[in-house]
This record gives C-alpha cells, sequence and structure tokens, in this order.
C-alpha cells in the first residue's frame, strides 16, 4: 500500500501534466457551441482554423520529430483545426476528424473552408451566389471537398474565393456558412 503523501504527491502530478495534451471538449456538441481556451504557447485561442502552408506536411503520433508519421497531407491549403499545443508542435483535426501533431512552421493562419455536402441534396453542388442571398445569381456550383479562401463571415455566409481549373482566373461569391467547413457556426471574420 503507498502512503499517503506518496498518494498525494501521485495526484498533484497527473493533474499537472500539460493541458495542450488534450484537445478541450466542446461545451454544447448538439448546439455546435465550442469550448475555447487560450493556447499555452502562442497565446492564441483553442481550437482554431488554420490551413496547411505546403503540400506535404506530416501528421505525427506525438509532438516531436522521434514520434512516427501516421499520414501525410498532400494539399497546400487544406483547412485544419488546432485542438492543441505543446512548444512548436500543434495538435490538428482535418475535416474527417484526423487528429495528430504538426510543427508549427507548417500551418499558416491563412483562412480556408472545405465546401461540404449534407442533407437531403448529398451528392449535388452546392450553389456559390453572386450576393449573400439565395435569390441571387449563381457564379458556380461547386462540389464538396472543394477548397476556397474565407474573405469574409457575417456569422450566416461566407464570401469565398475558389480557383476553379475550368475558368480562368478566380471565382469570387457568396455560400451558406453552414455549408463550409473551416469557419465555426456564428462565427464572423473580417
Amino acid at each position: 500500500m503507498l502512503h499517503p503523501r506518496l498518494l498525494a504527491t501521485l495526484a498533484l502530478a497527473a493533474l499537472a501534466t500539460p493541458a495542450a495534451a488534450a484537445p478541450p471538449a466542446p461545451a454544447d456538441p448538439a448546439a455546435g457551441e465550442i469550448g475555447v481556451t487560450i493556447g499555452p504557447a502562442t497565446k492564441l485561442p483553442i481550437p482554431r482554423y488554420v490551413s496547411l502552408k505546403t503540400d506535404r506536411v506530416n501528421l505525427r503520433e506525438g509532438p516531436s520529430k522521434d514520434h512516427r508519421t501516421l499520414w501525410v497531407f498532400q494539399r497546400a491549403g487544406l483547412p485544419v483545426e488546432i485542438v492543441a499545443e505543446y512548444e512548436t508542435w500543434r495538435r490538428i483535426r482535418d475535416s474527417e476528424g484526423t487528429e495528430g501533431w504538426v510543427l508549427h512552421s507548417l500551418l499558416s493562419g491563412r483562412r480556408t473552408a472545405v465546401v461540404l455536402n449534407r442533407g437531403a441534396d448529398k451528392g449535388a453542388p452546392v450553389p456559390l451566389y453572386d450576393r449573400a442571398d439565395t435569390g441571387s445569381g449563381v457564379v458556380a456550383q461547386l462540389q464538396a471537398g472543394v477548397i476556397g479562401s474565407v474573405k469574409a463571415c457575417d456569422g450566416s455566409w461566407c464570401r469565398l474565393v475558389v480557383a476553379l481549373p475550368q475558368k480562368r482566373g478566380d471565382v469570387d461569391g457568396y455560400m451558406r456558412q453552414d455549408r463550409l467547413w473551416g469557419v465555426y457556426p456564428n462565427e464572423k471574420v473580417d
């Protein structure tokens, strides 16, 4: 049997384990609310969305290069959610729920979002409107998985710029915020 002081010391040591290793739990997942903490390394909110800076990002099992690589992302601009920090490492989650650690230098503060296809019209293209109004003209029909740069969001609509291969230049328009992964419900982005 362990001495009571040793038990108390072990209990305190367990409590002192860095909170950065565990992502914060949502306040109310059904309502889409998130629990926000302040990152110990950056003093920025956690969770928060960022994007991948390069076309090759190793997702690691733990916060060091000694940990094995779980996955290699090969899509610069892919939005990811930072759910924890530890020194120069960030624990991220992708739109499919995959989590792991990456070096902070492989992440960008540029906001991007992935088009989602949900509900009854799953599989159908998602309209990108010329104004934040479903009665306005459609500038493009986007498939699920298309990534766009988030220019602004008002809590209901986001202005999105998407590079389409079949057109010259970019397409600029508006999409309902709930059709995007990379912005929080009701989040305002300037």
